[in-house]
């Protein structure tokens, strides 16, 4: 089961831009890439490196302490399957946006 959260106008990043969110207890880095809004966990799972504050490339964002890299689309990192964040869902509706996250309570 997924929670739906609308995102107000200033927590939605435009082009070029990027967001950091706290919602249902999560830190969530949300980016404009690839023509729209992509969400995943904040938190770099090598060493806890804001994913946020990393240089983003297209779609992927670099960890800014140890360069670990991520696919902003999936989460997971170019050429190794066993290294990954969570993604989630971002869902446009006309101009609103709607960050899907799972139901800590399901």
């Amino acid at each position: 089961m997924t929670i739906s959260i609308l995102l107000t106008p200033d927590e939605t990043p435009g082009p070029g831009e990027r967001a950091l969110l706290t919602k249902a207890g999560r830190k969530i880095a949300l980016f404009f890439a690839d023509g729209r809004v992509l969400a995943i966990d904040n938190n770099c799972p090598h060493a806890g490196g804001s994913l946020c504050n990393g240089h983003m490339d297209g779609t992927v964002i670099k960890c800014p302490l140890h360069g670990l890299s991520f696919d902003l689309r999936t989460g997971k990192t170019p050429g190794n399957p066993n290294s990954s964040v969570t993604s989630y869902p971002v869902r446009k509706v006309g101009d609103d946006h709607f960050l899907d996250l799972p139901d800590a309570a399901a």
